[in-house]
């Protein structure tokens, strides 16, 4: 083989490697993001339903208050 084919053929696969490497690391940099993500956006869900809840739960507060100034009307 002539010195400049062995020089192409390591210098492809250096270059393989590389990108590889590169493309394992992204990979693995963007599934932790995604999973941090994930984990953010259930917690502002659970957030969102309690606040449902409460808002509901005053709701209810405010008919019975007002049920009860009612009642006790002179």
């Amino acid at each position: 083989m002539s010195e400049a084919i062995l020089v192409a053929v390591i210098s492809g696969a250096c270059t393989l490697l590389g990108s590889l490497g590169g493309v394992m690391a992204t990979s693995s940099l963007t599934a932790y993001r995604l999973k941090r993500l994930e984990e953010q956006v259930g917690k502002h869900n659970q957030v969102i339903e309690r606040t449902f809840r409460l808002e509901g739960r005053m709701t209810e507060m405010e008919h019975e208050v007002r049920d009860l100034k009612e009642y006790h009307k002179p």
